[in-house]
């Protein structure tokens, strides 16, 4: 597991290879994460939006944004978490994301960033 505490939010990164498939003609390594967000400020925040930058050893990184995560844009109050799983598809065996949560301070108001840590990928026979 891969952790990373910003202004209080803790991100917490569990990673699991799912297989590989054919898709239009090229070979694909699926791989799956799971994600929890830990308030363990003293302040309530809501995530509002994501940026990741994924990163495939064959190819130039892709950036990707979006609304709040899953179709969820979860409130925290202190002490709560909120966990959610995803994936994302690569043309190699081995890469890595990063990015950031973008979130609102109830208390202040104010918006602030909380960094995901980077994290591996890589399909089990890829080890050395």
């Amino acid at each position: 597991m891969i952790t990373q505490i910003t202004k209080g939010i803790k991100i917490s990164v569990i990673t699991s290879f799912e297989g590989t498939f054919f898709k239009n003609y090229r070979m694909h390594f699926a791989f799956g994460y799971k994600i929890t967000i830990e308030n363990q400020s003293k302040d309530s925040v809501q995530l509002t939006s994501r940026h990741w930058q994924i990163y495939d050893s064959l190819n130039h990184p892709e950036f990707v944004d979006g609304e709040g995560v899953i179709g969820k844009k979860p409130v925290l109050k202190p002490g709560e978490s909120h966990s959610y799983s995803s994936g994302c598809l690569l043309t190699s065996p081995i890469g890595a994301m990063r990015g950031h949560y973008n979130m609102v301070n109830f208390t202040s108001t104010r918006k602030f960033r909380v960094y995901i840590p980077t994290f591996k990928l890589c399909a089990p026979f890829a080890l050395n």
